[in-house]
């Protein structure tokens, strides 16, 4: 795929959706930073319904700290992985009092020192609080990078690398969000929504599915 086809994909892309951002709740850096963490093998409707409930409780480093991780835990349960969540949003939060003045740090390295905040944590935040030019691949970009052929990989990693070398500079911030809502919505995993699908003519999927 040449750079002239990337273009036209994600100027596309924006045109249908113009205003492209993360489905979860968040209103601060830190409370996106306690989403994503939070939405590890979970679904945004589900970290939704848990930031509702915990948010309003405490939604700073010191007043989560303060609520406890017994507390925190008791809130976030009904999603997967809620004992070690819980766990690693308090211990986060104690390094972001000590040593960042509560302040969420906006670098990916600073980032990824936090407990339970790895490579694909860290780039969301980049991306969605501080509009760094980074792209989290997720099950949806994967997918929606190597089906179109704009960035094939065999490994996330690989697909990320590509994806920050190939997008053209003006889509570099919006691509990450772009590519995870029309992976969500359009381009599915098992049903994927060809016929439907603005990007059709350029995309090098080859077991389109014209019937959907």
């Amino acid at each position: 795929m040449n750079a002239e086809t990337r273009s036209e994909i994600f100027g596309r892309l924006l045109k249908k959706i113009p205003d492209p951002t993360t489905e979860l709740n968040y209103s601060t850096p830190f409370e996106l930073l306690v989403a994503v963490t939070l939405s590890a093998q979970a679904t945004d409707k589900s970290v939704n319904k848990v930031t509702e409930k915990l948010f309003p409780l405490a939604n700073t480093p010191e007043t989560i700290y303060e609520l406890g991780e017994d507390v925190v835990r008791n809130t976030i349960k009904t999603i997967g992985l809620f004992n070690s969540k819980a766990k690693h949003i308090i211990q986060a939060c104690k390094i972001l009092i000590d040593k960042y003045d509560s302040k969420v740090p906006e670098t990916r390295k600073e980032l990824e020192a936090l407990p339970g905040v790895g490579r694909k944590t860290a780039n969301v935040v980049l991306n969605t609080a501080f509009g760094h030019p980074t792209i989290a691949v997720d099950t949806h970009i994967y997918r929606v990078a190597n089906r179109t052929a704009i960035a094939s990989g065999k490994t996330v990693l690989e697909v990320e690398k590509k994806l920050v070398k190939f997008i053209p500079d003006e889509y570099r911030v919006p691509a990450h969000h772009l590519m995870i809502l029309h992976g969500r919505y359009t381009c599915k995993a098992r049903s994927p929504l060809c016929s439907e699908c603005i990007l059709l003519d350029l995309c090098e999927y080859e077991e389109k599915n014209l019937n959907s």
